[in-house]
């Protein structure tokens, strides 16, 4: 058989029909008693679960409530299992596991704006300057990834990436890091179900083209490896060497028992109705079962499936937010008594955020506005010292008055959590070191 010049149209249009028909058979999943001797091992690696509030969550209704203030609204607050730690009403089973969680109410940041407000949450930097900084979870996912793993070190789910498609990007670190998505849409409720009635959580390209059977797979592969092995020798460091270790990856992973984890139809009922039938829900407990196959980092997304930008509530804000509250409890409290029933939780460090906070004060139509100013983060797992909140803000929640901390203090925090120390390091293209963050860890909240 006779190839195309590797650099020749003929080539691109060859990668053109591979992408569209890679894929793989999954195989069976991996038996219950690998992940319980992984949660057995003293020296098993650290996890990161990153529960992503899109469109900026209230802090007044959820953590960090003000009941005898005119800006307190409409919702209870509630005596959680953790002594002086009150919660909305509407946070439930997360209040029963209060000892788990640290509530961090000094939190305040300078953006306003959701995609300028995105990227600082998410990288730690301002949204400007040459350098293109990943996300966080591209850079703790390379830190605590292993080179074996078939699976990626950075999933997301339920992504809505319109606000700012660089805060959810690998930036200086590749594509090699970047998140793979699952059930990603940037359009609010553009989510649809499956056969099954759960949300159609899919990794893209898992399977393979239509009237492509195994054989035929597996001789375009052939072909495709012979096709890249001359193109890509002399071009390991550029764009084209990333590309095929892209590729590689996802092959690797579609002919892999691991993709199985992606399937949830084989978990309980129960289980299924008790995260809730939504995208975030179905999402945390995907979350759980990668962890459970040592991904290190997964991002879980709320307000995918909301006909608005989820926890954007400028208007309606009460009927908004009820809604929002009894979806992340369910989920994140589920996904945190399943983690702990599998004893993965102590080694899995979960944080709560969004872009900013909210208005403390009700605007005419029943809303909150945008509020970097004060407002607050949570901190739970492994690593934590939970049962607790550190800082404080006023009486009408327009200021923090105790504990100010930002973005880099987070971040610091979080690194320290997950053993990485407060100011980890990756390295930029250009031979630099880089910090994940350069705040102050905040050791009153670490285990």
């Amino acid at each position: 058989m006779s190839f195309p010049n590797m650099n020749s149209p003929s080539r691109r249009r060859f990668m053109q029909s591979m992408a569209a028909g890679i894929g793989g058979v999954s195989a069976s999943g991996w038996f219950p008693a690998l992940a319980e001797a992984a949660a057995n091992d003293p020296k098993r690696r650290r996890h990161c679960i990153l529960l992503w509030m899109s469109g900026g969550p209230t802090q007044t209704d959820t953590f960090d409530m003000k009941p005898n203030h005119e800006n307190g609204g409409e919702f209870k607050e509630v005596q959680t299992s953790a002594p002086g730690l009150r919660f909305s009403e509407h946070l439930p089973k997360l209040g029963s596991m209060a000892d788990k969680l640290a509530v961090l109410r000094g939190l305040s940041t300078k953006e306003g704006d959701h995609g300028r407000g995105s990227y600082l949450m998410r990288t730690g930097q301002k949204p400007m300057g040459p350098v293109q900084y990943p996300c966080i979870g591209s850079a703790i996912g390379k830190q605590l990834a292993e080179d074996t793993m078939s699976l990626p070190s950075n999933v997301s789910i339920g992504t809505y990436r319109a606000f700012n498609q660089d805060a959810f990007g690998p930036g200086f670190l590749g594509p090699r890091f970047g998140p793979l998505f699952v059930g990603a849409t940037d359009v609010p409720g553009g989510m649809s179900n499956g056969e099954d009635g759960y949300p159609n959580l899919k990794v893209q390209y898992l399977d393979r083209a239509e009237g492509i059977d195994a054989e035929r797979m597996d001789k375009r592969l052939k072909i495709w490896r012979r096709l890249q092995s001359h193109f890509v020798t002399s071009r390991q460091a550029g764009a084209a060497g990333m590309h095929n270790e892209v590729y590689e990856g996802a092959v690797r992973l579609m002919n892999s028992d691991d993709a199985k984890a992606f399937d949830l139809s084989d978990e309980p009922e129960k289980l299924r109705e008790a995260y809730g039938n939504n995208v975030f829900g179905q999402g945390c407990l995907m979350a759980r079962r990668l962890i459970e196959r040592g991904v290190p980092f997964v991002e879980v997304s709320l307000g995918t499936d909301s006909t608005s930008v989820g926890w954007d509530t400028h208007t309606d804000n009460f009927n908004a937010v009820q809604n929002l509250s009894t979806i992340l409890d369910n989920g994140w409290g589920t996904l945190m008594q399943d983690l702990e029933d599998r004893g993965l939780l102590e080694s899995t460090t979960i944080v709560w955020m969004g872009e900013f906070g909210r208005t403390p004060a009700i605007n005419p139509n029943a809303g909150r506005d945008h509020f970097p100013n004060a407002w607050s983060s949570v901190l739970a797992g492994g690593g934590i010292a939970g049962g607790q909140a550190y800082g404080k803000t006023s009486e009408d929640g327009t200021e923090v008055i105790d504990g100010k901390i930002s973005v880099q203090d987070l971040i610091s925090t979080l690194c320290k959590a997950l053993g990485l120390g407060s100011a980890p390091s990756n390295m930029s293209p250009g031979g630099r070191p880089i910090p994940i963050a350069e705040g102050r860890a905040i050791e009153e909240v670490l285990a």
